[in-house]
């Protein structure tokens, strides 16, 4: 029975021994696979042979001061493989006394943890681009900011100058509406982060837990994933930015790309409230900018997620289909949330209207929304309720 018990303790172990000089009487298979040498390359050497040279000295000072007083000395220890390469073990060492309470030999019992200090070290790298983006991330709202404020000093000759151009009551509204709730975008914007702010600190909480399970691709992959999150955010000023600048540049583009751009935006929101999203497109190109139909679907989505929210919807079902009607490019964004009461259906576009609490919504999504069809796309955005679903219908000419 001893001698099962030695063979198991050999083989789930790196272990060694030596004499009270350091030099190696013996090793077991398990130190030859992890050292690179042979046990005859091993045997009659002092200890020291895979000792790395970055170790400071006075750490080995103390682990000899430590076995000679007889002590059992435990640490991690930095090595050097005969290949040249590095590994780290946590290591006991035990002084065998004879029976006049003499050391005779030491015995070091050891098991590999290499991949776990390397995760550790990634880990610490990984920490340093953090605050690196943290603080590129910083420096990017604080100038944003700043051109937004920038751009409310001026907002209000521009609004002069559009009534001047146009005296329909809706332009007018429309731009002293912005005037009026410039501050309370900015509170939009911070609304806008809260989702993935909390998504980022999932995402450093499952790094550290892939780090203590010793699995690195994990680690990578939410690493990405953590950029990717920092990455849209970056994006979200972008685009309140330039829905205030005046000077806008319009494209082409295709609406399916910048539908699917605004369900991957909010694919977290949607999974965590088991919403299934339904898809039908049709490959549509349109004039205009694609950042603006992407925010007023996301808005959509958001209203619809609020409603199914609301109304305890079980079965929370979005379809959104793009086709070809007549000379226009046609978005319906249906879901099954319950419908809008008939008193509100024709009030939902108006400013500041809000069938919501006051800390959820402002009232100025719908309004904004039909803002950026009507002046960004040249189209309409419309509504239509009934038997518990609703139908939101954005209208784009082709021409």
């Amino acid at each position: 029975m001893l001698k099962q018990y030695k063979e198991a303790i050999e083989k789930s172990n790196i272990i060694s021994k030596t004499d009270v000089n350091g030099i190696i009487t013996f090793v077991n298979d398990e130190f030859c696979t992890i050292s690179k040498y042979s046990k005859d390359e091993l045997l009659g050497k002092n200890h020291n042979i895979v000792r790395h040279p970055d170790v400071p000295k006075e750490k080995f000072n103390l682990l000899w001061e430590t076995i000679k007083n007889k002590n059992i000395y435990k640490g991690t220890v930095k090595n050097l493989a005969k290949d040249g390469s590095t590994f780290y073990v946590n290591t006991t060492i035990i002084p065998i006394l004879d029976k006049s309470d003499t050391i005779i030999e030491y015995i070091a019992i050891r098991y590999d943890v290499t991949k776990e200090l390397l995760l550790r070290e990634e880990l610490f790298k990984k920490k340093a681009e953090y605050e690196e983006l943290n603080r590129s991330l910083e420096k990017m709202v604080e100038e944003q900011t700043k051109e937004l404020k920038e751009l409310n000093l001026t907002l209000e000759e521009r609004v002069k100058e559009e009534i001047a151009k146009n005296e329909e009551r809706q332009r007018v509204m429309f731009w002293q509406s912005r005037h009026a709730s410039l501050g309370q975008m900015l509170a939009n914007i911070a609304h806008q982060w809260r989702q993935p702010l909390t998504e980022l600190s999932l995402a450093m909480f499952n790094i550290k837990k892939s780090v203590q399970n010793g699995s690195e691709s994990e680690v990578s992959k939410f690493y990405e994933e953590s950029k990717h999150i920092i990455k849209n955010m970056s994006e979200t000023i972008d685009d309140f930015t330039n829905f205030f600048s005046p000077d806008k540049e319009k494209h082409y583009f295709n609406i399916s790309d910048s539908i699917r751009e605004s369900i991957g935006l909010l694919q977290s929101v949607i999974d965590d409230e088991m919403i299934t999203v339904k898809t039908t497109f049709e490959d549509i190109e349109v004039l205009g900018i694609t950042n603006e139909l992407t925010q007023v679907i996301i808005n959509l989505i958001n209203n619809s997620k609020d409603a199914f929210i609301h109304s305890s919807i079980l079965l929370r079902e979005i379809t959104i289909a793009t086709k070809r009607e007549n000379s226009f490019a046609v978005i319906e964004v249906q879901d099954n949330a319950g419908g809008i009461a008939k008193e509100n259906l024709e009030k939902i576009f108006e400013p500041y209207f809000t069938t919501k609490h006051k800390s959820r919504g402002t009232g100025l999504g719908l309004f904004m929304s039909r803002m950026i069809c009507e002046q960004g796309l040249g189209g309409t955005l419309d509504v239509k309720s009934k038997k518990h679903t609703t139908i939101f219908s954005i209208k784009i000419p082709l021409d």
